[in-house]
């Protein structure tokens, strides 16, 4: 079927799921998507405004459902369910406005005010213990931390070395890793949203505590370390914290879980900072070189300054040792302008 045609037949689908949850009488206007492949459509009518999110032939929109549930019983703000279809891939989701974070702090927003509140939802997990933990969620930690790490011997590399690296030398790197991983103490896992930074969370000003950052992405979430997602919250790949903010953030957990092992976690903090830079700029180079998206690589400067940090953490020895001598600094220029 040409593409028209099925944009045409999606079209018609949506609007009948649109009329089977009562929404039949409602204007519809598209929204910019994220990086994902599903779309999203705001459906108005006198003073009510709801989202159709369009999943896209052969994704699953149940995992979604099941994570947004468990946040809203946990008492955070993910998006009511007003209807679903997951035969047909649509969901009827609330509306949380414009205002992501993103959008608020270019206007001006208070940048230590917003932050606040999203670490209080990582706090607000911790809480939780064990009732923030789905039966059957993945584990994102040991091998599976360090085989999404090798994006960078794998891509990044290449790019800046011009050879790629030999089997022998990629096997020092994972060792460098485990050697890291070993060194940490042991932590109880905790939910981990995964993409959790500002372009993925609303500002809902009127709502109290960690009700205030609403939460979208959330439909890859696994178990892991709790300093992850802090990590992913405070060292952004496409914005700068400020160094204020940034430590505020840190100490507000600490302080607000009661964490007896504050070195300890700080450690972990550094090395799941780590593990996500270098996820980073291996992808950020395939983006490029495999699907041709450009658009990434002036990011790779701040991924690199913020791994650069994380690897001076000193339980980061073994790493930060493998990554000075084969990839020096002047080996680091991918990206740079």
């Amino acid at each position: 079927m040409p593409a028209c045609e099925r944009d045409a037949a999606r079209d018609r689908a949506r609007a009948a799921f649109a009329q089977r949850a009562g929404w039949g009488d409602a204007g519809e206007r598209r929204l910019a998507g994220d990086a994902s492949f599903r779309r999203y459509y705001r459906l108005s009518r006198p003073r009510q405004s709801a989202i159709v999110m369009d999943m896209p032939a052969g994704e699953d929109v149940t995992p979604f459902v099941r994570i947004d549930r468990h946040l809203l019983g946990l008492g955070l703000s993910a998006p009511e369910i007003y209807a679903e279809d997951a035969g047909a891939g649509f969901l009827l989701i609330e509306d949380f406005g414009d205002d992501t974070f993103t959008r608020v702090l270019a206007a001006g927003g208070d940048e230590g005010e917003l932050y606040g509140r999203a670490t209080d939802v990582l706090v607000a997990l911790h809480r939780a213990g064990a009732r923030a933990l789905l039966p059957g969620l993945p584990t994102y930690a040991g091998e599976a931390l360090i085989e999404a790490t090798m994006l960078l011997p794998e891509w990044y590399v290449p790019a800046a070395t011009g050879t790629v690296l030999p089997a022998d030398e990629a096997e020092r790197y994972r060792a460098a890793w485990r050697a890291a991983l070993a060194s940490l103490p042991p932590a109880d896992d905790t939910l981990l949203l995964r993409d959790y930074h500002r372009a993925n969370l609303m500002w809902l000003p009127a709502r109290p505590g960690a009700k205030a950052c609403g939460l979208l992405d959330f439909q890859d979430a696994q178990r892991g370390h709790a300093a992850y997602d802090l990590a992913s919250l405070i060292e952004d790949a496409r914005h700068d914290v400020s160094p204020a903010v940034h430590a505020a953030c840190l100490d507000r957990y600490l302080g607000e879980t009661g964490l007896a092992d504050r070195a300890g976690f700080r450690a972990a903090f550094a090395l799941m900072a780590a593990q996500r830079h270098a996820r980073i700029i291996g992808l950020f180079v395939r983006l490029m070189q495999r699907d041709g998206k450009r658009d990434y690589l002036p990011f790779l400067p701040r991924v690199w300054r913020q791994l650069e940090q994380a690897l001076a953490h000193e339980a980061l020895q073994p790493l930060r040792a493998w990554v000075d001598r084969v990839v020096p600094p002047g080996s680091r220029r991918v990206g740079a302008a």
